[in-house]
This record gives structure tokens, sequence and C-alpha cells, in this order.
């Protein structure tokens, strides 16, 4: 029987996959037990909540009466349209992906480990920018625990495979190992496993550097038959600036965004920077993300889409188009 999740129980979903600490999760899962509906489809998953709640009133126990940890943690403030995390083996083109497409200055060189800590760099595309995040470098028997987070509130994830090297095949997958071994498995979509909540699946997408190479495709070959990707593949070729917007149309494009423009009643729409939402966002949601209380409080709005100079009103659960102008209405 299907689960027929409601699209707050999904929001809160998406809310509790980027939350930052055991007492945001705990509060978030609470939410998702009030919100998830309960039929017959949805028996395992009520059941694997009620346990994930109990682990994490454990772990805020634990953290409460424990010393200070004095292990790295990374955070970075979410900015832009998207958070992008580039993560992959030892010189598979991480850095340079992160180099290529933004103003950050990584160390790029021949030899392997030479990026130590994540370094963000931010994306321009049109009129948005993306946040885009190198990792150091993962192996079978190298991983920093720190990265997990990293990895588990993305946006999108981006799999580096050197298209160079007949070591990649080996390479990726012993990349991906860690990630598996901590319920965290790279994937087409963002989400829980419905059939086991402790598995997070994150949007992947595996960008193939140096594309130009002959051998490439049998490389990719190998891959598949080592692990059937469940996940699109990009290629490119850093040489070939065609190339290079190419996988900057296609970053952007994976993370299903639609741009939205507001506008004040009686004064100019606002077009120098626009909110973004999911693909299939509402009044109601953009309302909530340029303020919790304006979500609240929202009934409906004028909407004008894009080239056309005529609005018309819509409620809230109206969902919106790239590029609309919206004035919310309370």
């Amino acid at each position: 029987m299907p689960a027929n999740l409601t699209p707050q129980y999904q929001r809160a979903e998406e809310e509790y996959r980027r939350a930052q600490s055991p007492a945001e999760r705990l509060e978030i899962l609470e939410r998702m037990l009030i919100l998830i509906p309960k039929h017959k489809g949805t028996e395992k998953l009520q059941a694997d909540l009620k346990t994930k709640l109990k682990e994490t009133r454990e772990e805020l126990a634990v953290e409460k009466s424990a010393p200070k940890s004095i292990g790295k943690v990374y955070r970075f403030p979410r900015q832009g349209a998207g958070t992008v995390v580039i993560v992959g083996a030892p010189n598979s083109g991480k850095s340079r992906i992160l180099k290529e497409l933004t103003k950050a200055e990584p160390e790029v060189a021949p030899y392997p480990f030479t990026t130590r800590e994540p370094l963000p760099g931010m994306m321009a595309w049109e009129d948005i920018v993306v946040q885009l995040v190198d990792t150091p470098p993962i192996t079978e028997h190298q991983f920093e625990p720190a990265l997990l987070n990293l990895v588990r509130t993305a946006d999108l994830v981006l799999m580096a495979f050197d298209g160079s090297s007949d070591d990649a095949p080996e390479e990726t997958v012993a990349a991906m190992q860690p990630l598996q071994q901590r319920h965290t498995y790279l994937a087409e979509k963002t989400g829980f496993d419905e059939d086991d909540f402790s598995r997070l699946l994150v949007k992947t997408r595996l960008v193939a550097t140096r594309g130009g190479d002959e051998s490439l495709a049998d490389r990719l070959q190998f891959l598949q038959e080592i692990t059937p990707l469940p996940f699109p593949v990009l290629t490119v070729e850093f040489d070939d600036a065609d190339s290079r917007e190419a996988l900057r149309n296609e970053i952007v494009r994976s993370l299903e965004l639609i741009r939205l423009y507001t506008k004040t009643p009686g004064k100019p729409a606002d077009y120098s920077s626009p909110f973004t939402l999911p693909i299939g966002g509402t009044v109601e949601e953009l309302a909530s993300k340029i303020h919790r209380d304006l979500g609240e409080k929202v009934k409906s709005a004028k909407v004008w889409t894009f080239g056309n100079s005529d609005s018309r009103t819509v409620g809230k659960d109206h969902a919106l188009q790239d590029r609309d102008l919206v004035e919310l209405q309370t």
C-alpha cells in the first residue's frame, strides 16, 4: 500500500535531513510523527520514526552529559540557491571543478591529498549563485568523519571521476564505501529509504573529468559493471569553454529550482536577487522563505508570468513557475 505522504510531511523530512544537531532533529521528528498519514501503508515508517525518536533522545542525553568534543566540525553557512558538495578519490578532479566554476583558488596539483580542508566557492549562473564545496579525498581507509554531515545536508553531490585513469573505477567505488557504511547512499534523488529510515539517499551526479580521454567510455562501462550507478553521468573537459559551461548548466538543472521575483504593492518589482524554491514550490512556501510569519499570514498573491504584463490572483497553494513575479497578499 503506498504511503501517500503529504507535502507538509515531506517538507518536515527535508528539514530533518538538514538538521545540524540532535536537539533540532528531535523537534522535527516529533513534528513528522504528527504529520505522517496514519494508515497501513505507513505502519513501518511510523515504527522507524518512533525508533529514530528514541535514539535521538538518547543521543541528546549523551551529548548533554558528555564533555565538549574536540573533533573537527565542518559547517558552512548555506548561501545562494543551493549547496553542492564535491567528493571523490584522490586526484579525481574535485578541486579543478571548484577552480573552473568559481573564483575560489584551491590547490590543484598532480599529487594526491592536496585538499586537506573543505573549501567553498560561489558559482555564478545567470542571476543566481550556487555554493560549491570541495572536500578532502575519500579512500577505503581514509574518511574524515566530519564530512558526513556536509554530504548528508547537501542539495546535490558531485562525485568526481578521473576519466583518464584506469584506476578511477575501483577508486570511485572505494570512495562510496565509507559513506554507505554510515547509511548514506549516493542516488538519483534525495530522501529517506521508505523501507529503511536509517538509510539516507542523497541526490548525486558523477562528473567524469578529463572528458576528452579516448578511453573514458571504457572506464565508465567498467565502473557500471562493478557497481551500477543509480544516478546520471556528466562529462567535462576543462580545457574546453563550452564543456565547462555545459557542466555549469547541468549542475543548476540538477538542483531542480525555480527563480521567483517579488513585488511590494505600489512599488516596482525587485529583479535584483530572486528567491529560489524547488520546482513545484507554492505561494505559501515563497512567503515562508521570505519570513516564517509571512508564510502563516499569506492568503493569496498576484502573479505575473514571465513575459506577460497581465497579472492573475491565485491562492496560497498555487504552484509557481520559473521567473514568476509575485506580489503577496495577507
